[in-house]
Parts: structure tokens; sequence; C-alpha cells
């Protein structure tokens, strides 16, 4: 038997998961703004754009790194955030297009206007406890914290390795630790002393070199003076002794 199709009721379309509504609130988090543009005057400059929709109870921005490039702008009602964060949205300030969402809490100036200045010093108090508490409990800081230490925490108690620095940051030293010497030198060691000898005495004060019997190809070159070390080394450092092979010279440990 032959089925119209046509009498088949129609397959309902699933309608799409709409995005979650965002928590309004009286202040707005703003992002991309210009940071080549000082605090003070991105505060003035938002306080006057953003006093068209209502008055603005304070705009907060800072230099530092982390906070650069952002500011929060409050309002005495999440009304007047509201109508603000959809008019002014990906505004162009100082040439880039503003990103604005509603700040996650409630600022201090907020707190004040409608609350009353008793219940701000608890809310700062309240603030600071959970700041303490999450400071500690926050899974992303413990997970970052076992990565620094390798994965691992460690035992009380139990000395933590010492880290080493690379050579190329420490710190001045009157004798140079020089690396990638040559070690098929026709002579041995003392074709490689009067080669390294010919090359350093270029620089005043030259004092002793060091060869190791062990480690052909490394060697200690001492002058009288840092400074006299430090102007050889900076003139030597990547030094071509035979074709392609460049010399590494370093400050020894101290």
């Amino acid at each position: 038997m032959e089925v119209d199709s046509t009498s088949a009721p129609a397959l309902a379309e699933t309608p799409a998961t709409p995005a979650p509504p965002e928590n309004p609130s009286e202040t707005l988090y703003i992002q991309n703004l210009n940071e080549r543009v000082k605090p003070a005057t991105l505060k003035i400059t938002l306080t006057n754009l953003f006093t068209n929709f209502g008055p603005v109870l304070s705009v907060v921005a800072h230099s530092n790194l982390r906070m650069r490039g952002q500011a929060f702008v409050s309002f005495s009602s999440s009304e007047t955030a509201a109508t603000a964060k959809k008019e002014v949205n990906n505004f162009p300030l100082y040439g880039k297009p503003m990103i604005i969402n509603y700040a996650r809490t409630r600022s201090d100036s907020v707190v004040k206007e409608l609350e009353g200045a008793e219940r701000l010093e608890k809310w700062k108090e309240e603030r600071k406890d959970h700041k303490r508490k999450t400071r500690y409990d926050n899974p992303l800081k413990r997970k970052l914290k076992l990565k620094k230490l390798g994965g691992a925490t460690v035992a009380a108690g139990e000395k933590r390795p010492n880290v080493m620095m690379p050579d190329e940051y420490l710190p001045p030293n009157k004798i140079l630790f020089v690396q990638n010497l040559p070690m098929d030198l026709e002579g041995g060691q003392d074709a490689l002393r009067a080669l390294l000898n010919g090359l350093f005495s270029q620089y005043p004060n030259l004092h002793e070199i060091r060869l190791i019997p062990t480690k052909k190809d490394i060697a200690f070159v001492e002058y009288t003076d840092e400074d006299s070390a430090t102007v050889a080394k900076d003139g030597l450092h990547n030094w071509k002794l035979d074709g392609d092979r460049k010399i590494k010279i370093t400050f020894a440990r101290k």
C-alpha cells in the first residue's frame, strides 16, 4: 500500500538553544581600549561619553600591565547601564572599538550610592575575605602552582632544587669561560694555548690562560680586572677560530 507523503506530519525543526542572558549590573566592564592613552585622560573621556546616558558614579582605569586597556564605568541604576551598553558597544574610541559587558560584581561607588557608607565598609571586608579564601582554593591557581613546581609539591622541610642561572646572565667577573674550542689542533694544547694567547692578548691586562686537560674544548681566561674582561668578552664572543666554529664566551661563575 502506498503512503501519501503529503499527508504525513512534517517534522518540527529543533529550535536553536538561546544564548544565556547576561546579568544586568550597574557597572560596565570595558575592554579593547587604546593602551597608549593615559588613565587620567581616559577617565575624563569615558566620563564625558557616558554622562550622555545618566550620572556616572565612577570610572576606574589602571596603568598596570594586567589592567591596561580596560576600565569600569558605574551608574546609579542597571537600566542606565543597559542603555549605555546598547548604544556605545563597539563605538570607536581613540581608534579602537570598545567591547562592553556587565561587570561581575558591584563597584564600591555603586554600593555606597545605593546602600550607604556603612554597608560599603562591610562590603569591602566581605570582598577581602572572599579573596583570601579563593587565593588558595582556586583550581586554576593550584594548577599553575603545580606546573611551576614541575607537577609535584615540595614536602615540608624538603629543599627545592637550586635554579641554575643561564651563563649569558651571569654577573661580571674578571675570569672568562670560553667554550666550543677546537679539539683537533695540530700540536694539541700547546697550539691551543698559543692561539688563545694571541687572541686574548689583543686586549690589555691579560693575566692567565688556563686549559682543562680532561675537557679540551673549554678554557678559562683571566684578566686583572672585570672591566678588561668585559671588553675582551664583548669583542671576541662568537669569534670564528677555525672556519665556521664560533667560540662562546661568558663570565665564569663566582
